[in-house]
């Protein structure tokens, strides 16, 4: 039996992150590894310009979210229409 302490669990995944920063090639790379992780682009990518450089962003998510949102969304829409009569009355 051993005394060492259990390894710490692997921090969960958010769903969503928006990324951003310089454009340069280490943000392209953050997106990338990303990619790599398991997420997925969300929506455009969004530039300003902050006086000096420009800044970009781009959101991530995880697939598992999206359906898990998708589902939640037919969820209530399901119940919206079990509350009304078939003639705009509830």
């Amino acid at each position: 039996m051993s005394d060492a302490p259990a390894p710490a669990p692997a921090e969960e995944k958010l769903s969503y992150r928006l990324i951003s920063g310089p454009d340069t090639r280490e943000f392209c790379e953050r997106i990338s590894a990303a990619l790599a992780e398991g997420y997925v682009l969300h929506g455009s990518p969004a530039a300003a310009f902050n006086g000096t450089s420009v800044i970009v962003a781009q959101a991530v998510v995880l697939p598992a979210a999206i359906a898990s949102a998708d589902a939640a969304v037919a969820t209530a829409v399901d119940q919206l229409d079990e509350e009304f009569d078939g003639e705009g009355h509830a």
